[in-house]
């Protein structure tokens, strides 16, 4: 209309909703149909049957940038399922339809019936192209009912529909009445945290994060079709990233569950079949939902120097002490009063040259001395091996030295003897011994190597399977601290792993050099290397170091996808360095006779295939753990009957043989003449062992803990640690030396697990609990705003799992320059 006056846009509005209306009126059914204009905000009451229906249209116009969201609420008194009231909201985008009394389904064939349903329909946000955008929407209420059915009908615009960042917003929801709200990026935040709180545990609820799509899937039976969700108790939280978004913007939907048994509830027990209308009021749950920008790409770049940078610096204090060590090695090799011994890290020499003064006899394994030689006979098999002669190829199998005609070398005579030295239980060829030591480090590669690559491909799976699915509650994470660095969705979590393997690197780098040290002694025929000391075998300290890379290897896996399937990767290599500590414990003082590789690993397999069947079984059977108890108890005194008779008492013919001999045993030794044990502190030792581990077995059958990885890891630990106790006092009252090193790194292996454990007791999730339950126990980061406590566990374990190796590879140390004859064995 050219120099006339444009029409105003509420007038024009008007004028469209009543052609619209006058439209669907001219289209409409039967007699008794009723359309009429809708005004938001008000509550239109009616009666509906087969034949009359009623069409409301409503009008509304959106600024180009303004988001309009409507929501439409009904009620119905009619209970009748046979003949419910259809609601059916025509839109631009689409369709959407649901009936009252609207029914969900629960566990068993349960229903839940709501006569009140409110529910928010798509947006349409218009364009700056196309200006302002008028939107009409109809909604069409009918029934096949032969009677009339009363129903009420108010259709709202939202004010709060769009949430902003760094603003707590409140709401509340229901099954029939689900909510959901839009977020847009903005310019500077490339990832974003969706905090949700509630103060109530139930109604059990999910969050879900879904993109700007029609229809959005809000109701209980639909939310996991699209986008990620998670289960909800009273807290909960998603991470998610622009870039996932290609519009940067996506809806963050409320859905109440009608039941609370997957978030670890149950139905009550006087609620059967239909429930009443008072039922929607009982589900009904208050929420709080906050986003706040996650940490930004720098954070990332900072925690990744920070933790290379942290475990470098151990690099830098181990070439430190090597650096003092060899300028203090190069100063006293200049000493002329004798030999010097450089096997250790420490430098042993002596002021008095070796004379023939030693007593004939006084031990076994002693120096020889012939006056007609010109110089010193040695006696070992050792002696007189050419240099470079200690290789495998070279080596005859260990029967061939196993027995030795003299009657006074044979074993059982030795190790019977009341006082036991090192030179008695180290009579074996060294090459055979070191072999047989070696095999440890080899096997512990290959079972490494298969066992770890199922184990890569199956978290690959998980992690594959979260990403496609969306399912957040297959894993748990601290979700208030993970933090997804490409397809991983908590890179945090494996990150502050790689301590395990710096450290188990620079574990085995210490042991080689220790090792060439002592190659070359040996090549020198130093015989303070030959006959004195501690016999220096590496191979278990190399799978030691092994086995601390691969803990970190295998924690970094489970933490991929952490839950109750594949705990047990975290914990598997745990049971193999507490069992490999315990074994060079015993090898320390005893390398003729500890347990052999193959024996050792089949043992380590038994324990992981009982960690298996404890998670499996060990919930709620008690038979399960009376046989494990039984198990255990067995188990603890056929090994200290090995340890106190160093591996000489006999079984019989026949497995019922044990029964006797012990009952033989403990008639002469405690009945027939009760008098002081011939072994003292191994008994001891033993006694206590034994009342600790007992102590655990009745814990486990009366308690029946559900996290039966950690309590086996419990027992191994316990174990240890009072092994390495009853060692170090011994060696104390043996009138032995603790060195400066040995001693700082047991005061640094002290307050490190100290720390540690304290933080791992920080429980931030649990795979023992639902998803939802778990999630109640997480935490923000608490280092760099980046790790959280689990992590700083990773750390600090890691630390102390190396300075517990140093401790044992320098424990010896003083004993450098000591006579083997003269190193007590307990």
């Amino acid at each position: 209309m050219a120099g006339g006056a444009a029409p105003a846009p509420g007038a024009l509005l008007c004028a469209l909703l009543w052609v619209a209306a006058a439209a669907a009126a001219a289209a409409g059914g039967g007699p008794g149909d009723s359309h009429e204009p809708g005004v938001f905000g008000r509550i239109y009451r009616g009666a509906v049957n087969i034949s009359a229906e009623r069409v409301y249209a409503f009008a509304y116009s959106s600024e180009p940038g303004q988001v309009d969201a409507v929501r439409v609420y009904v009620n119905s008194s009619s209970e009748n399922l046979q003949y419910p009231v259809l609601f059916v909201v025509r839109q631009q985008k689409g369709v959407l339809s649901w009936q009252v009394p609207l029914i969900f389904r629960g566990l068993y064939q349960r229903t839940y019936n709501y006569q009140e349903v409110s529910r928010t329909l798509c947006p349409s946000e218009p364009t700056p192209e196309t200006g302002p955008s008028d939107q009409i929407i109809f909604v069409d209420v009918s029934s096949m009912a032969p009677f009339d059915i009363m129903y009420e009908l108010l259709v709202t615009r939202l004010e709060n529909f769009q949430l902003e960042t760094n603003k707590a917003f409140n709401f509340t929801a229901s099954p029939s009445q689900p909510q959901y709200f839009l977020y847009k990026f903005p310019e500077d935040v490339d990832s974003v945290i969706i905090k949700v709180v509630s103060d109530a545990v139930y109604p059990c609820s999910v969050v879900s994060v879904q993109d700007i799509v029609c229809p959005v899937y809000d109701l209980d039976h639909n939310v996991e079709f699209n986008g990620v969700y998670q289960s909800m108790t009273k807290q909960a939280a998603i991470t998610v990233q622009r870039k996932d978004f290609l519009g940067e913007q996506f809806f963050v939907v409320f859905v109440i569950k009608p039941e609370d048994y997957a978030c670890g509830g149950s139905v009550p027990s006087s609620i059967h079949g239909n429930v009443n209308r008072t039922w929607n009021l009982q589900r009904t749950k208050n929420l709080q939902v906050t986003i706040v920008p996650s940490i930004k790409k720098s954070v990332y770049v900072q925690a990744m120097f920070f933790s290379f940078l942290s475990f470098l610096s151990f690099y830098l204090g181990s070439v430190v002490v090597a650096f003092v060590h060899y300028i203090s090695t190069d100063v006293k090799l200049t000493v002329p009063f004798g030999p010097v011994s450089i096997a250790g890290s420490g430098i042993m020499t002596s002021s008095h040259p070796i004379t023939a003064s030693t007593p004939e006899g006084s031990s076994y394994g002693a120096i020889d001395e012939s006056s007609s030689s010109g110089g010193r006979q040695l006696s070992s098999p050792d002696r007189g091996l050419p240099p470079g002669s200690d290789t495998d190829s070279s080596v005859e199998e260990e029967s061939d030295f196993d027995t030795m005609p003299e009657i006074e070398s044979d074993k059982n005579v030795i190790r019977t003897k009341v006082g036991l030295y090192l030179s008695d239980l180290s009579r074996k060829d060294r090459r055979i011994v070191s072999k047989k030591y070696k095999i440890y480090f080899w096997n512990i590669i290959t079972i490494a190597v298969f066992y770890a690559l199922p184990v890569i491909q199956l978290v690959i799976t998980y992690q594959t399977v979260v990403n496609v699915t969306g399912n957040q509650d297959i894993c748990y994470y601290n979700f208030l601290c993970a933090h997804p660095l490409g397809v991983l969705s908590a890179f945090n979590n494996i990150l502050s792993n790689v301590g395990h393997m710096l450290l188990g690197f620079l574990f085995l780098l210490i042991v080689l050099r220790r090792d060439i040290l002592h190659r070359r002694a040996m090549e020198m025929k130093d015989v303070y290397t030959l006959d004195y000391g501690i016999p220096k075998h590496f191979g278990l300290f190399y799978a030691m170091g092994i086995a601390l890379m691969m803990e970190g290897v295998l924690s970094a896996c489970y933490h991929v996808c952490p839950n109750y399937s594949n705990f047990q990767f975290d914990t598997s290599f745990m049971y193999m360095i507490a069992g490999l500590c315990m074994l060079k414990l015993y090898q320390t003082r005893h390398p003729d006779i500890n347990a052999s590789a193959y024996s050792a690993y089949a043992s380590f397999a038994v324990v992981i295939c009982l960690a298996v069947l404890g998670v499996v079984f060990g919930k709620n059977d008690v038979w399960f753990w009376v046989i494990f108890s039984m198990i255990h108890v067995v188990a603890s005194l056929a090994l200290s009957t090995q340890i106190y008779y160093m591996g000489r008492f006999k079984m019989g013919k026949c497995y019922l043989g044990i029964f006797r001999r012990a009952a033989m045993v403990l008639y002469t030794d405690c009945i027939q003449q009760c008098s002081r044990p011939m072994y003292m502190d191994r008994m001891v030792l033993l006694i206590v062992g034994n009342l600790v581990n007992w102590s655990f077995a009745i814990f486990g059958l009366v308690y029946r803990p559900r996290d039966f990885a950690s309590y086996i890891l419990g027992i191994f630990i316990c174990n240890l640690l009072l092994y390495l106790a009853f060692y170090i006092i011994m060696k104390l009252r043996s009138s032995e030396k603790l060195l400066p090193i040995p001693l700082f790194c047991i005061v640094a292996t002290a307050v490190v697990w100290a720390a540690a454990l304290y933080f791992f007791f920080q429980t931030l999730s649990s795979w023992e609990e639902t998803p939802a339950e778990s999630r109640e126990k997480n935490r923000p980061c608490i280092l760099l705003g980046f790790f959280d406590d689990h992590d700083v566990w990773h750390f600090l374990s890691a630390a102390a799992l190396f300075f517990s190796f140093l401790v044992l590879l320098t424990l010896d140390d003083d004993l450098d320059a000591v006579r083997r004859d003269k190193i007590p064995v307990f």
